[in-house]
């Protein structure tokens, strides 16, 4: 029986919105860090908006981020703590940089304004270690000449999560403090001496809100949107500098992307002037064999995406994009080392 035209064309034309459905309906998923959480949300409204393919990213902390790509059971983990090449190699995994930013103390005081207050490293590690108590303590108030202090009890609120902003954070404080460094040492999850803890950046936020006289980590993103008050930091050089977009900048200028095996960059603490202390980059995990090459490919389209045009929205959110040597650095480990199952790159 001959179809008539009309028939045929109601039947191209479904065939032709079943392929564009399918195109629109491309989702990958990631889990991991909430340390880009608000960036990687940010670029996922954009990236929607821009090519109609989804990501659905879940901020679980890195640690669940590493246990999630491990298991295949995301397209991609998120982790602020990079892996070491030997457990790149045992996994089977590629490792890059998609976003740098900074880690900054947040306080709940009356009578103090976001960056009054300054500390050093030693001093955060002795208020984390439960040595120093009160926030008139000689040791805070020596650092705040004409800061009034209140006489408040200090309440410590840590990450209860496997976190990479953790491992950042307790990294700081293992290289400016020895007593840190042997009593609790750098981890995705320590053994906090005292303290209360909170899940994810958003908990430790929440905590720090609504308990006077609490002390926290977090994103500098997340301390902006909740208005919380930071602190300054004495760097390296001996300057007391506040977080933003440009001392982050400063702490991530000297690092030496192209002979780090891993892209494992470590800048905590790096010298420089006008350097933030607690900066760092957040990773991305993807398997080096991809079953579903198609999806692999969709995974290195997004941020290729990113790196592209993701540059003005990391800004506003005081985060440091990649720069564009090390991007080019990155895309050639995709093309050398992401394969499908007959060996044949992705990228």
């Amino acid at each position: 029986m001959r179809l008539n035209h009309f028939v045929k064309a109601a039947i191209l034309a479904m065939g032709s919105t079943l392929a564009v459905s399918s195109v629109m309906a491309a989702e990958i998923t990631g889990a991991g860090a909430s340390f880009p959480y608000p960036i990687y949300s940010k670029w996922a409204e954009a990236y929607k908006t821009a090519t109609g393919n989804s990501l659905n990213y879940q901020s679980i902390g890195s640690g669940g981020g590493i246990k999630q790509i491990k298991a295949k059971t995301v397209d991609f983990g998120a982790s602020d703590m990079p892996l070491k090449v030997e457990d790149l190699n045992t996994d089977n995994l590629a490792q890059f940089p998609a976003i740098m930013g900074g880690v900054v103390p947040v306080v709940n005081l009356d009578g103090v304004t976001p960056g009054q207050v300054k500390l050093t490293g030693p001093v955060l590690a002795d208020i984390y270690l439960g040595k120093i108590t009160k926030w008139n303590a000689p040791e805070i108030t020596a650092l705040n000449p004409g800061v009034k202090l209140p006489a408040d009890d200090i309440t410590v609120v840590y990450r209860a999560d496997g976190s990479g902003t953790s491992f950042v954070f307790t990294s700081y404080l293992s290289k400016t403090s020895p007593a840190f460094k042997t009593g609790v040492g750098a981890g995705t999850a320590v053994k906090w001496p005292v303290g209360v803890g909170g899940k994810g950046n958003e908990g430790v936020a929440a905590n720090v809100q609504k308990i006077k006289g609490a002390i926290g980590y977090v994103e500098y993103a997340y301390a902006k949107k909740n208005k919380l008050q930071h602190t300054q930091l004495k760097n390296r050089d001996g300057s007391f500098v506040q977080p933003d977009d440009e001392t982050f900048k400063a702490a991530a200028a000297g690092a030496d992307w192209a002979k780090t095996p891993g892209f494992a960059v470590d800048f905590t603490d790096a010298a420089g002037k006008t350097s933030w202390p607690i900066t760092s980059a957040s990773f991305i995990l993807i398997h080096k064999s991809q079953a579903d090459a198609a999806k692999g490919k969709e995974v290195l389209k997004f941020f290729e995406w990113a790196y592209k045009n993701g540059g003005a929205a990391a800004t506003e959110l005081d985060y440091v994009a990649i720069p564009a040597s090390v991007v080019k650095l990155v895309e050639e480990s995709w093309k050398a080392q992401i394969k499908d199952n007959a060996g044949k790159a992705v990228w």
